[in-house]
């Protein structure tokens, strides 16, 4: 637990607009969440998209909050609280976090992943990679958290920016040197990540997602461009120059800028030599290594996780070495073969199109050409529907037969999601595709259809181990009833 802090030694005067009562207090926690108030804890009223910290002012009083960060006074001032006014609550938040854990990020070598496809891969990778090399390394992951080799579930992408600092805070308290971490769109523009001060941020790509949230596309890339924008001077920049947005990412940083590509000169230069169902075979910077992970989009991650490694002073050798044992993060092309028939299922996270276009080109690079494939795809509920018709169509366009189905519908009727999607399926295309709701029984229905040494994609959930339907969420675990429907009870 943090020791208790003086109000006044946290606070960052230059974001003081106001103040009603006094700085002279202790302070023992801070939150944005008026249940996790205590004793002593500073409330910040955070603006949000469907509540606004402003109206929980008063429960927060209530359950012991003395001070108060708001960016407007409550009509009624309790005179034993202290009020500070400020024009951004988040801003203040993060400023405030920094001080209170002791600037935990100056105490680790924190890198941070951005882009729309390839994060987490690139995230685990890199801890894998260094725990592999004897750090004690810190996770921050869409699928979990970890400090050294203890699990902590994720909720987020990226965490808010007061438990994103206590989490920091512990990690270092349990002795690691490196933290490796997912940096959304939605983090930076939340400033989830304020106060933070990064050695290292990576670029892997921009495709269309999240367009439910940034409106266009020239927001979505503006929000991934501000992680760069507030870089220190003495970190890095690692960007993917065969992404035409590489360059876009670091026009205004003040870090050290590096490019890696498969296709044009770069400081970390990668080229394909083989690509199977086995694995890659590569040659990076001039030599030759064979990884496990597999596909063009893989490439890409092997060669990020390799120039950032290079670039935190470890040894080309040493990194090419223990990069070549490691496997990708679950829900990631992650495979189930069923040994008797040969029938490969394959279980990927990808949700937008474009994720969706690498893992059928890969499949289809590393098959046979007598293989059939069979893809059971879904989009979620309350996200971007501008993506479910293109997801669908490329879907049904590199599968030979498709099966549509339930994703995590959320608050949406399923039906309606479905309808979407339809939308995206015209001409000759229609004849391949079955609709089915229930997602069980369409994974059930896609191992049926196939024959010996077909393979089966299940995409959009991944590593997910539920399914969300009206709030609800239920067990639900796409690798295990692929694994049951192929391998166990196989009819």
């Amino acid at each position: 637990m943090e020791s208790k802090k003086k109000l006044f030694d946290i606070l960052p005067q230059e974001d003081i607009a106001e103040v009603s009562g006094t700085l002279d207090r202790e302070v023992d926690s801070l939150t944005i969440d008026s249940r996790q108030v205590r004793e002593d804890s500073v409330f910040f009223a955070f603006p949000g998209t469907l509540t606004h910290g402003h109206q929980f002012i008063g429960k927060a009083i209530a359950s012991g909050a003395k001070t108060i960060i708001c960016e407007r006074f409550p009509e009624v001032v309790a005179e034993d609280v202290t009020y500070i006014r400020t024009e951004n609550v988040r801003k203040m938040a993060g400023k405030m976090a920094d001080v209170f854990f002791g600037k935990v990020s100056d105490h680790l070598i924190l890198t941070g992943v951005t882009g729309t496809n390839g994060k987490t891969t690139v995230a685990t990778l890199l801890y894998d990679l260094f725990t592999a090399l004897g750090y004690t390394c810190g996770l921050i992951s869409t699928v979990e958290n970890k400090i050294g080799n203890k699990v902590i579930p994720s909720t987020h992408t990226t965490p808010d920016v007061i438990q994103l600092h206590g989490l920091l805070a512990e990690m270092k308290n349990m002795g690691c040197s490196h933290v490796f971490m997912e940096v959304s769109s939605h983090a930076v523009v939340q400033e989830r990540i304020g106060g933070l001060r990064f050695k290292a941020a990576l670029f892997t790509n921009i495709t269309q997602d999240h367009l439910d949230y940034h409106g266009t596309m020239e927001n979505y890339i503006d929000a991934k461009k501000m992680f760069f924008d507030h870089l220190p001077k003495g970190s890095y920049a690692l960007v993917n120059i065969d992404d035409k947005r590489g360059r876009v990412m670091v026009q205004n940083t003040l870090a050290d800028i590096k490019t890696y590509s498969l296709r044009s000169m770069a400081d970390f230069k990668g080229a394909i030599i083989d690509n199977n169902i086995m694995g890659l075979l590569m040659k990076i910077n001039g030599t030759e290594a064979f990884f496990k992970l597999i596909g063009d989009f893989n490439a890409y991650n092997l060669l990020c996780v390799y120039g950032t490694a290079v670039l935190l002073d470890e040894s080309p050798v040493s990194v090419l070495t223990a990069l070549s044992s490691l496997n990708g993060p679950a829900g990631r092309f992650e495979q189930v073969l069923d040994p008797t028939t040969k029938t490969c299922g394959i279980v990927d996270y990808a949700h937008t199109p474009d994720a969706l276009d690498n893992v059928l080109d890969t499949i289809h690079k590393v098959k046979d050409k007598k293989v059939n494939v069979i893809s059971v795809v879904g989009c979620g509920g309350d996200r971007d529907k501008t993506k479910r018709p293109l997801m669908a169509r490329i879907a049904a366009e590199k599968s030979d037969t498709l099966i549509i189905t339930s994703d995590n519908p959320r608050t949406e009727d399923p039906e309606a999601i479905l309808d979407d999607m339809e939308a995206g399926i015209t001409g000759n295309l229609v004849s391949k595709v079955l609709r089915i709701t229930d997602r069980k029984t369409a994974i059930k229905t896609a191992v049926k259809l196939a024959k010996a040494g077909d393979v089966v994609l299940i995409a959009g959930k991944g590593h997910e181990t539920y399914q969300e339907i009206m709030g609800v969420k239920t067990p639900f675990d796409d690798k295990k009833f692929l694994t049951e429907f192929l391998i166990k009870n196989r009819e």
